[in-house]
């Protein structure tokens, strides 16, 4: 968002994410929790909250949550707590949802990123563990709504940061580092479309060094895209409306995409109207320390880690390490590359740079690239041992990219090689020289830059072929 828009405001964002997390079942039941199938085919009598039902605690979820606190640094809990919600709606058969409040299980925490070139961090507050709810539908065209209860149980760990984001794009930036970590670790499939990861921003402004302003909750972000685009609109709205005299009133906001507007759903609850208290039904969640590193045990490489050891085994910069990292199919590309070729730094520029512009233009990640690893080591080898130029190496990699093949057929087939003959490139030279005494004249006056109105005639007469760095040895010898 633009300063202008928030001249003269402070903005105050912070996140609360419910991440699905990846068991088979629901976190008190045994029922399915497969996308998909028909209305109220996966709801057991545990869901349904039918009378005498008990509800167990599912082993994979507390898993899962112990792996997220121990990806961002945090505390986990030996002890935590589960308590009813209590609030009524249509798609809530119990009239409560089982969630955790004083005590939550992960406590604490960072997530940190890069926002440009700028490192930033964003504190968590808490993750708890809690089941999800129903959902409503809403068939407009015969004027009627159903319940369906298949979500209803679905195990969720809502993932609370605290007032630390600043702008639209950090809040983005952070949303797509929190993703990365969930799908990373394999504790989420972070499929936003089909409500695996949602995120509810509560943003609010303020004149800097006042107190925090009122904050409007924007429920169910369901892209980045129109993430950035329901905090922009909230934020222009929210100043409009402190400018024109009014007051803030704490509320939930829906985005419409089409409008590409905000609107109010409901007066947005505090903690005392849920009327919290702790579930009979449930005994504390205990968690023992060799628990804990059971699971830290048999985590995969956190990317953190991973990051840190590009740094140090392969020395690359930390905005490298860190933008290679940011799924583990680029990080396994990266590693392979490097490996085969012996030039990490060079394996990095080119997945950052060529590689990463083919990707976005496509629509596509790096899993489906058609160049693959060992294909583009080969061609960074045919660069580092200046079998061609780097001009060359891009015409053999939209080769590659659209036709496929050997980095070093291709190379022959164009026609690409440098000239290793220093003889004949120095016989190119020494014509090019001649043809132009005027540019002699001024360098040998002085005059550096006319050394480069020799170059372009010596590339041009070897049709490219030349290694500028070989020509540009060659001509100050000669020229001195």
């Amino acid at each position: 968002m633009s300063k202008l828009l928030v001249q003269g405001y402070e903005v105050v964002i912070g996140f609360e994410t419910h991440t699905q997390l990846s068991t088979l079942s629901k976190i008190f039941s045994r029922a399915s929790v497969a996308f998909g199938a028909e209305p109220n085919t996966q709801a057991c009598a545990v869901d349904l909250a039918l009378p005498g039902t008990l509800p167990v605690m599912n082993r994979g979820a507390v898993e899962r949550a112990i792996e997220f606190g121990l990806a961002v640094n945090a505390h986990v809990a030996e002890r935590s707590i589960f308590a009813r919600k209590n609030y009524f709606y249509p798609d809530l058969p119990k009239g409560y949802q089982i969630s955790q409040f004083e005590i939550p299980v992960v406590q604490g925490g960072e997530v940190s990123f890069y926002l440009g070139d700028e490192k930033r961090a964003v504190r968590l507050v808490r993750a708890h563990l809690e089941e999800d709810a129903g959902k409503s539908l809403h068939e407009d065209f015969i004027g009627q709504s159903g319940i369906d209860l298949n979500r209803a149980g679905t195990p969720l760990l809502e993932i609370v940061t605290e007032p630390d984001i600043r702008s639209s794009e950090e809040a983005v930036a952070y949303a797509k580092e929190l993703h990365k970590i969930v799908t990373w670790i394999g504790i989420c499939d972070g499929n936003m479309q089909e409500g695996s990861f949602r995120c509810d921003a509560n943003v609010s402004v303020r004149k800097p060094g006042a107190a925090l302003g009122t904050r409007r909750e924007i429920k169910n972000l369901n892209s980045f895209k129109f993430m950035q685009q329901a905090i922009d609109f909230e934020l222009r709205w929210q100043i409009e409306q402190i400018e024109d005299g009014h007051k803030i009133v704490q509320a939930t906001v829906l985005f419409d995409p089409d409008t590409g507007e905000t609107r109010a759903m409901r007066t947005k609850e505090d903690s005392a109207d849920y009327r919290y208290f702790p579930d009979p039904d449930l005994p504390p969640l205990v968690i023992g320390r060799d628990w804990v590193e059971r699971v830290k045990g048999e985590m995969t490489e956190l990317p953190r880690v991973m990051a840190a050891r590009f740094v140090a085994d392969y020395g690359l910069p930390e905005y490298d390490a860190t933008t290679l990292t940011q799924s583990k199919a680029m990080a396994a590309y990266f590693e392979a590359s490097a490996k085969a070729c012996g030039q990490p730094k060079l394996a990095s520029n080119w997945i950052m740079g060529e590689v990463s512009r083919r990707l976005n233009a496509a629509d596509i990640g790096i899993e489906q690239t058609p160049v693959s690893a060992a294909q583009l080591a080969a061609l960074i080898g045919r660069i580092s041992d200046n079998t061609i130029s780097n001009n060359a190496a891009r015409q053999v990699f939209d080769a590659l990219w659209t036709e496929g093949g050997e980095v070093d057929a291709l190379i022959e087939a164009k026609g690409l090689k440098q000239m290793s003959d220093s003889g004949e490139l120095e016989k190119i030279i020494d014509e090019v020289l001649a043809a132009n005494p005027k540019n002699v004249a001024e360098y040998r006056a002085g005059n550096a830059k006319a050394l480069n109105g020799l170059v372009g005639p010596i590339m041009k007469a070897s049709k490219g072929k030349a290694n500028p760095g070989q020509v540009h040895a060659l001509l100050l010898k000669k020229l001195s």
